[in-house]
């Protein structure tokens, strides 16, 4: 941990709330940014989280402690991404975590571990997520007792996986220990960035910001959000985005990578000149705003023209396999992969299907269905179909 007199203020700390459905995870990132990110109309009647959510902070400290009020000196800005707890939405969760740093990981005291508790671990594990704050949450359910044995339960679930990770009890709905979670948040080590190197824009969320009756002058193109990786991005840049459209021709199929130009940046809420990594961001495209309509570019990777990686067919992966599946109420094992096998892989925010081709001890190549631009060394899930649904059984780093 870093103190908090020392400087964070580089680039914003990407942190996930993660955890199972209904533990409080959207109650707690309002009390911590005061926004609520259940935007979503089917969210807002269903009181759960369908889509990532977005909020930004900035931390400040004073002499009566940690704010987000202004009071004091600025310790540093956080963005948050709160993603979905429920088991049909693991992919979107999966994409979520592609773009974080860290992650608040909600238990609700009175239920404990549930099912996609561990599943969610087990998703930041297989994205290389390595800071973890356990956030106990609804401590004011329990008594004294209670409180100890669900402590000592999550010490036991952690162990061999993330052995130092923070827990912290808090209520969210009576406000208590919101501040030990700006705390924590301020001591996390500052993630290692390349500035200088190609731009690597990941986009999670694509949308047309126009609304009716807007007149033909003013519309805005395709817009893109996500978070910088790497690099920087400024406006007038000319971006190309893959694997892109697919297009058919003569019955079969193909991808067709986007050229555009950046017309507007946003960090956040604020327009920008120039993005650097970290934090949400949202670049407004030269593309016709209909390309981006229902996140139909989310999955996609945006970079400056000629400088990405060729689109690839297949990939060469160095695996784990989990001990047992997680994310269900029945214990199962994680058999061994098969040649020829269907596995899904998250890669980077997109997720793809592919047959395994080769298989040979730790390591294995996939002929993927949708093509995907590969960054060595980077981790990815892998998930196969279990009792109807995709179920997360290890991850890979890509060789």
């Amino acid at each position: 941990m870093v103190k908090p007199s020392e400087s964070n203020l580089g680039s914003v700390l990407n942190v996930g709330i993660v955890g199972h459905i209904d533990h409080g995870k959207t109650t707690l990132l309002y009390k911590l940014s005061g926004k609520w990110t259940d935007t979503h109309s089917e969210e807002l009647k269903r009181g759960i989280t369908i889509k990532l959510g977005y909020a930004d902070i900035s931390i400040y400290k004073d002499k009566d402690g940690y704010n987000i009020l202004k009071k004091g000196d600025k310790i540093r800005d956080v963005s948050f991404i709160d993603a979905p707890g429920h088991e049909m939405l693991m992919a979107t969760m999966l994409s979520g975590a592609a773009l974080i740093d860290a992650a608040l990981l909600v238990v609700a005291a009175n239920e404990g571990i549930k099912p996609q508790t561990r599943e969610h671990v087990m998703a930041l594990q297989a994205k290389g997520i390595k800071n973890l704050i356990v956030i106990q949450n609804k401590i004011d359910l329990v008594d004294e007792e209670g409180a100890k044995k669900n402590y000592n339960s999550l010490k036991e679930f952690l162990k061999g996986k993330y052995d130092n990770a923070l827990i912290i009890p808090v209520s969210a709905q009576q406000d208590v220990n919101i501040e030990e979670i700006w705390k924590a948040l301020s001591e996390l080590p500052e993630p290692d960035r390349d500035k200088n190197g190609d731009a690597i824009f990941l986009v999670a969320r694509s949308f047309d910001i126009n609304k009716p009756g807007t007149k033909p002058s003013d519309l805005h193109g395709a817009v893109l959000g996500g978070t910088l990786k790497n690099g920087s991005l400024k406006v007038g840049d000319e971006i190309e985005i893959k694997p892109g459209r697919l297009i058919k021709e003569a019955n079969k199929y193909r991808y067709e990578t986007i050229a555009t130009k950046i017309i507007s940046l946003f960090k956040g809420s604020k327009k920008v000149e120039e993005l650097t990594p970290g934090g949400s961001m949202s670049i407004e495209t030269g593309l016709d705003m209909t390309l981006a309509k229902g996140d139909a570019l989310a999955g996609n990777v945006a970079g400056i023209k000629g400088k990405l990686p060729p689109l690839t067919q297949s990939l060469k992966l160095k695996y784990t396999l989990f001990p047992e599946v997680f994310g269900l109420n029945v214990k199962i094992k994680v058999e061994p992969l098969k040649p020829s096998e269907l596995l899904m892989l998250s890669v980077n925010t997109s997720t793809t299907g592919g047959n395994i081709g080769s298989l040979k001890g730790d390591e294995f190549e996939v002929a993927l269905k949708v093509p995907t631009v590969a960054f060595k060394g980077e981790n990815v899930g892998i998930a196969r179909n279990i009792q109807g649904h995709w179920r997360l059984v290890g991850y890979g780093k890509i060789i």
